[in-house]
């Protein structure tokens, strides 16, 4: 593979791991501004008006930016290697893409809701909705590390009893 090739890989990848770390981020401020509707005024006003900053600029500064260099280089890569595209691992792998920037799209929404008042999510309907980028980071690294040799009953087996034990771990922390 050409020297091209390594370059679009590793700013795929820095991009990728951007993407992570800002939805990371963004969803854990959600946890704490939903949890600041509970605060007294006027500390209650203070902390709304600061979490909508850091959520806005979270998305803005961190994530659009990396859902753009992920996608850009992933074509790059894509171009470089167009016989992947005819690959069953590629396309569920694309898929998967497909819907987590479906995902980070509906995260915006959340914040426009956030900011109005309107949203109709706990704290921990955040915190359940943290969990998710990691579900498609394993799905996607599988993906990619295993490529061809990929078994798919054990990959939608092993992400179903994931989802599970997530599902189960959050249960368990929210009921104290």
């Amino acid at each position: 593979m050409s020297n091209w090739y390594s370059i679009a890989k590793s700013l795929h990848l820095i991009g990728m791991v951007s993407w992570m770390a800002g939805m990371f981020y963004l969803v854990r401020i959600m946890v704490y501004h939903a949890m600041a509707f509970d605060r007294p005024e006027p500390e209650r006003s203070t902390l709304l008006g600061q979490f909508v900053t850091m959520e806005w600029k979270s998305y803005n500064i961190i994530l659009k930016p990396a859902v753009v260099i992920t996608w850009s280089f992933g074509v790059i890569m894509l171009c470089i290697q167009p016989v992947w595209l005819e690959q069953g691992w590629m396309q569920v792998k694309l898929v998967f893409l497909v819907l987590l920037t479906v995902y980070t799209h509906y995260l915006k929404g959340h914040i426009r809701q956030l900011e109005q008042g309107a949203s109709s999510f706990t704290h921990i309907h955040y915190r359940a909705l943290n969990e998710v980028p990691t579900i498609f980071m394993v799905a996607i690294v599988f993906l990619a590390v295993l490529k061809v040799n990929v078994n798919y009953m054990y990959l939608f087996g092993g992400l179903a009893a994931f989802i599970a034990l997530i599902a189960w771990g959050i249960k368990k922390a929210n009921s104290k």
